[in-house]
């Protein structure tokens, strides 16, 4: 970007009397807002060329170090302190068929806060951005440091909305297995729990970043913005806590997933079984008067060819046996769910609900300053 040509930029201007709000800034404005002893927070919506990132570098002095972390957009949340500055990467979260992460990056110095994000589009930095337009009398005496913690705030808040989507394809993934059976259940659990797992990828350094950002011995971050990073450290820990029920949740959901396999599979066995068994005796009798022994030659080589009822009476013997056999596997026990249609219950519903009871009361709305 050169002194005259645009880029896509959202600049806030913060001075005790106003705030304004300039789009499409150039290089040239940055200097002049600099120059003006306002807090400026200068939004880069998008990905920015090495050339601009490098003239902004010049204006507000970022280490080439931290501006190359921010053309590789594939870090690791972090905080990296610089004699006039610090640069905190976090990463924003979006849930639509699969979760999708988007790294933003933040310089806040002792009169500019900076902000560039990974891709062009919506974020969840919009709440404060509407703070800033109202331009109440708090908001206006704003400082950069408070500025980053609300950002890192609308970031972390951002997870909720997430795991809250998380947490319900989940319960509805549980009443469909114990509805009915689907093969595609254990593939759609895993699909789940990989992206829990990428969840707690990313939200693990970003409560180490903000537990960084509260030491005493960090410059430019004064003592009445640690208490508000505590309150967001102890947001970051609530959706630790909540991924790692959703985890815990879906093994559960696979052991059940199993469970229901093996029950349904258990289930086929018994029925081929029961009529593999109920078959054994016709099998057996037809198999003997299959013999075909001549009855001519000898009286005892089957008399029963010669009677009149011969063949009414071996399919009588054929069905008392049969007979005797199902009531023997009644009187037994053997048939139950398989005239009935009974299901099987298994222990692993009440336990799910327990825990999800639970994770309805580690699970709070988050609170917005």
């Amino acid at each position: 970007m050169t002194t005259t040509q645009k880029n896509s930029a959202r600049v806030f201007a913060i001075g005790p009397s106003e705030i304004k709000e300039i789009r499409d800034v150039t290089v040239a404005d940055l200097r002049q807002l600099l120059a003006s002893g306002q807090v400026i927070w200068a939004d880069f919506d998008g990905p920015v060329d090495k050339d601009t990132l490098a003239e902004i570098g010049q204006i507000f002095e970022l280490h080439p170090l931290s501006l190359e972390d921010v053309t590789n957009a594939r870090q690791r949340p972090k905080v990296e302190h610089y004699p006039k500055y610090h640069f905190i990467v976090t990463r924003m979260v979006n849930l639509t068929e699969r979760l999708e992460s988007e790294q933003l990056s933040i310089f806040f110095g002792k009169s500019f806060v900076l902000t560039f994000q990974e891709k062009p589009g919506g974020d969840c930095l919009e709440p404060l951005r509407d703070s800033l337009r109202l331009g109440s009398d708090a908001i206006r005496h704003t400082t950069p440091d408070y500025l980053a913690y609300a950002l890192v705030d609308m970031v972390v808040d951002g997870f909720f909305p997430v795991i809250k989507t998380l947490g319900d394809r989940l319960n509805d993934l549980e009443e469909e297995i114990f509805r009915r059976h689907d093969q595609h259940h254990a593939s759609r659990i895993h699909a789940i729990k990989r992206d829990i797992w990428a969840l707690r990828q990313t939200i693990w350094p970003v409560r180490d970043a903000l537990a960084t950002l509260q030491r005493d011995n960090i410059s430019l971050v004064q003592s009445e913005t640690r208490l508000y990073l505590r309150d967001c450290y102890d947001h970051a820990m609530r959706i630790i806590e909540l991924v790692e029920s959703h985890q815990t949740m879906c093994s559960d959901l696979m052991d059940l997933q199993m469970s229901r396999e093996n029950s349904r599979m258990n289930e086929i066995l018994r029925v081929l079984t029961i009529i593999s068994t109920l078959f054994i005796p016709p099998t057996f009798i037809a198999g003997i008067y299959g013999m075909n022994f001549n009855p001519d030659k000898s009286p005892l080589n089957m008399p029963e060819l010669n009677w009149y009822l011969g063949y009414p009476f071996a399919l009588a013997i054929m069905a008392l046996m049969m007979g005797g056999l199902i009531f023997w596997m009644w009187w037994k026990g053997w048939m139950t769910g398989v005239i009935s249609g009974r299901r099987i219950k298994l222990p692993f519903r009440k336990e799910l609900k327990d825990r999800q009871d639970r994770e309805n009361r580690l699970n709070g709305a988050p609170r917005h300053h």
